[in-house]
């Protein structure tokens, strides 16, 4: 499997799926009259995060990404990932 096939699938299969979870999660508390300004630029700022995903997700099945740059960027989720799940 390329690269590019890869990150497509990290990004599909893990990424935008926590990214979603935590999107709701934040909705519910919204929803339980607990919101907080900065419950509120969390939200804003993990919805942009789902965008920036979508548009490099768009660049991928378009072939606008080499080799070189979707390792570095798989690399960098990876990593991000990683220490999300420490932190939990």
């Amino acid at each position: 499997m390329s690269i590019q096939k890869e990150l497509e699938k990290l990004i599909k299969d893990e990424v935008l799926v926590e990214i979603e979870d935590y999107i709701d999660d934040i909705f519910e508390i919204i929803a339980g009259k607990k919101e907080t300004p900065e419950l509120k630029e969390e939200l804003k700022h993990m919805q942009d995060m789902k965008k920036d995903f979508e548009e490099l997700l768009k660049d991928l099945e378009a072939g606008e990404i080499d080799d070189e740059e979707a390792q570095e960027i798989y690399d960098e989720i990876v990593d991000m990932l990683e220490e999300g799940f420490e932190e939990e």
